[in-house]
């Protein structure tokens, strides 16, 4: 920015002063401020656009880059898995493969059908109660009865 030394601020400071007058001096320093506070953020914001466009640069290079070793890699696997089959049909070309036929075809899946509520009630009701399966719906209030804490009182 500028380069100014505090003799020179003072002198300005001064000529300001006699020139537009001590009751409008503070105002015009607010709207000097704001306006080289918006010039600083403008110029903070102009760095920060380069930078970015920069960085976009280089990760565009970046990408070319990897592109190229992706196909590099993908042309030499390419070649090689070429040359595989040509070597495997050149060593397999007098082999043939007699294959048993099945005399019967392996049977099909079919789904059993089970219904696990029919399996569930035929259940004995001596077994359901000691592995504690429940039977009957409690309501609310029951079920607030039934796990309500023990009183001090009873103990």
């Amino acid at each position: 920015m500028l380069d100014l030394g505090i003799s020179k601020m003072a002198l300005i400071g001064v000529v300001a002063l006699i020139v537009i007058g001590p009751e409008k001096l503070p105002k015009v320093a607010r709207t000097m401020g704001a306006l080289l506070g918006k010039a600083q953020r403008y110029v903070a914001d102009v760095k920060a656009e380069v930078n970015r466009s920069m960085d976009l640069e280089e990760l565009k290079k970046m990408k070319e880059t990897m592109e190229t070793a992706a196909r590099d890699v993908e042309q030499t696997v390419q070649t090689t898995a070429s040359d595989f089959e040509k070597d495997w049909a050149q060593t397999t070309a007098g082999l043939t493969y007699d294959l048993p036929e099945l005399e019967t075809p392996p049977p099909e899946y079919k789904r059993p059908d089970k219904n696990w509520r029919l399996k569930r009630g035929a259940l004995p009701q001596w077994y359901k109660a000691r592995s504690g399966v429940r039977t009957k719906a409690l309501s609310g209030a029951a079920r607030v009865a039934r796990y309500r804490p023990k009183s001090l009182h009873s103990l």
